[in-house]
């Protein structure tokens, strides 16, 4: 294990396409959706500890959320904990945690990483990692990770590569040629077709050093917020620094604010059973099913006629379904969801109008 390399993982959102599992007050990182035992940040935290030292391993989340990690993460600090005052997507809270860490240790290496994402080959997953951390420390390289799709999934990212030889195990860094966001159907069935599309991951690993090259280049602005803070960081004075300085930053993902700007992206290929859990239909996909492919949780549900479904209800409610192909019934404290299974990239709009017509109690 290396004592350069450092850990920044990504526990703000919200999870609004997990909706009503995934609440504002207790969003989907926190929950042990999968029945382990374990929450997905606990397990997230985990699959890191034997890439780098625990002390090196920094969670960037809202302020809200920090007496919970506190709470789930085992001997986590408070000042690994980089609280955010309000929501302003990837790119400032990977400049708050680069900026921090190079006051630390300037010849740091990162890998940058959401805290919900399903990973079924950890050691698989170990090596890929060590195998990045590698590459970008001996390139100036902006790398991230990429799945090969087994589906034309409208829910995700993907990343066209430059051709080149077949991916192996022994070849599967490519430059990056495109990024491309969530397409439809028609477009995402072409780039399955075409064999030089991954999907995006949204796990990065560059050095400390190229990445904030790549924020002065792409990102001036908001490298220029961050860079006065140098004297803030892990002081007193770095939490009104942080006060001050959210509200005046840009709101911008890492992915259009650096990624499809930068000449030096690159992309690994990468097999590790990854799922990014986005969805009831992600959660659908690894659940064991019953003879008729319905994904049940839940001790007291009966199916009658009910088939190809994801049920998630309160382990002693009797639930009684009938004639359902296809849909999402899950229930939630004060909230029953009923949905069908093709339609739930609409459950964010969902969330949304329930927010506005109900206010926040539902959300």
């Amino acid at each position: 294990m290396h004592n350069n390399n450092y850990c920044v993982i990504m526990a703000g959102g919200i999870g609004a396409r997990f909706w009503p599992m995934s609440r504002t007050s207790r969003p989907k990182q926190f929950i042990d959706i999968l029945g382990t035992g374990k929450t997905l940040i606990q397990q997230t935290f985990e699959r890191f500890l034997p890439v780098c030292p625990k002390e090196n391993i920094y969670i960037v989340t809202n302020e809200m959320y920090k007496q919970t990690i506190l709470d789930q993460l085992d001997g986590i600090r408070e000042d690994q904990v980089l609280c955010e005052p309000m929501r302003r997507n990837t790119a400032p809270a990977i400049a708050y945690a680069a900026y921090k860490i190079r006051e630390i240790n300037p010849e740091a290496k990162l890998v940058v990483a959401p805290s919900d994402h399903i990973i079924l080959k950890e050691d698989r997953f170990t090596e890929i990692i060590e195998g990045a951390l590698k590459a970008a420390g001996e390139n100036n390289w902006l790398l991230t990770l990429g799945i090969k799709p087994s589906r034309p999934d409208t829910g995700y990212g993907y990343i066209q590569f430059e051709d080149g030889q077949p991916l192996n195990d022994d070849n599967r860094i490519r430059k990056v040629k495109t990024f491309t966001e969530k397409p439809n159907l028609e477009l995402a069935k072409t780039f399955l077709e075409s064999g030089d599309f991954l999907w995006n991951s949204g796990i990065f690993i560059w050095s400390l050093k190229s990445i904030i090259e790549a924020f002065e280049e792409h990102l001036p602005d908001v490298s220029s917020l961050f860079e006065e803070g140098k004297e803030a960081y892990n002081t007193s004075n770095e939490e009104d620094f942080i006060n001050k300085t959210y509200p005046v930053c840009k709101n911008i993902s890492i992915d259009y604010g650096v990624m499809e700007k930068a000449q030096n992206v690159y992309v690994m290929a990468a097999d590790f059973g990854w799922s990014d859990l986005g969805t009831w239909g992600s959660l659908y996909d690894i659940r064991s099913k019953d003879e008729n492919q319905n994904a049940v949780i839940g001790k007291q549900v009966m199916t009658f006629n009910t088939e190809n479904c994801i049920v998630n209800m309160p382990k002693d409610k009797l639930v009684v379904l009938q004639g359902l192909d296809g849909f999402i019934v899950v229930e939630q404290d004060d909230v029953l969801l009923v949905c069908k299974k093709q339609d739930e990239q609409n459950i964010r709009d969902i969330v949304n109008a329930v927010k506005l017509e109900k206010g926040e109690k539902f959300v």
